[in-house]
């Protein structure tokens, strides 16, 4: 089966030297995939880079095999690309209902928004129970939700890319992501998550990378990568 999101020798960096280095990895379609490694090791940049939110040096990003590292961010995410990024970014003076709403903005018809917002809905019920709320009396849990429903408004999603959808939350409130994660997956979503949980991201993933100082040092099935002594030297520091 073909790859949905391939990336091939992608290096990027922010003008102070390499954050990524010929990184290269593959979703494919109905597929939970999962980049661990330590912080501060370019994991949240392979995100940004992928949904063209900074720029490329090298290296090849295709979309069910098509090409779109020559793309804008606004456009790869018009071809499905949505990237949840790390942390509350919502618009905290909005309700829950209007931050959804901007979610599904460039979708084609108010009947596909319409159907979007349920589907959402019936993911994180308890976000239909806070529609009129402004977004920033939420909990931190809640926000979180609001923060992958709004990308989940999108019309024709290819790919959902999440940067650490667990940090800081309760486990109640991560067991909830994860439900829906596994709904999705179901359903026929490829996903990519950045994960700081090593023991969550391998329940839930079907092929994890691991990647260190900006390069994929290794890449395989949860199980033999928590047996791997790479995994104890680079990821557990030990």
């Amino acid at each position: 089966m073909s790859p949905r999101l391939e990336v091939e020798g992608l290096s990027a960096d922010y003008g102070r030297g390499a954050v990524l280095n010929g990184v290269g990895l593959a979703v494919r379609p109905a597929q939970v995939s999962g980049i661990v490694g330590p912080n501060g090791n370019g994991k949240t940049t392979l995100l940004r880079a992928i949904s063209g939110l900074m720029p490329r040096l090298a290296g090849k990003v295709k979309l069910d095999g098509e090409r779109i590292d020559h793309l804008s961010a606004e456009q790869i995410a018009r071809r499905g690309v949505v990237h949840v990024p790390q942390g509350d970014l919502i618009y905290k003076k909005m309700t829950v209902q209007d931050n959804l709403l901007v979610g599904g903005s460039m979708n084609r018809s108010r009947t596909a928004t319409a159907e979007r917002l349920e589907h959402v809905l019936s993911l994180f019920p308890r976000l239909g129970e806070r529609m009129s709320q402004i977004a920033s009396s939420l909990s931190g849990g809640e926000r979180r939700m609001l923060g992958i429903g709004r990308g989940l408004m999108a019309q024709d999603m290819a790919i959902l890319m999440l940067d650490e959808p667990s940090l800081g939350l309760a486990p109640l409130v991560i067991d909830q992501i994860y439900d829906a994660i596994a709904k999705l997956s179901a359903e026929g979503l490829s996903i990519l998550i950045v994960e700081e949980s090593l023991e969550r991201i391998s329940s839930a993933a079907s092929h994890l990378s691991l990647l260190n100082h900006g390069e994929m040092v290794w890449s395989g099935v949860p199980s033999e990568l928590l047996q791997s002594e790479t995994l104890v030297s680079t990821y557990m520091g030990l």
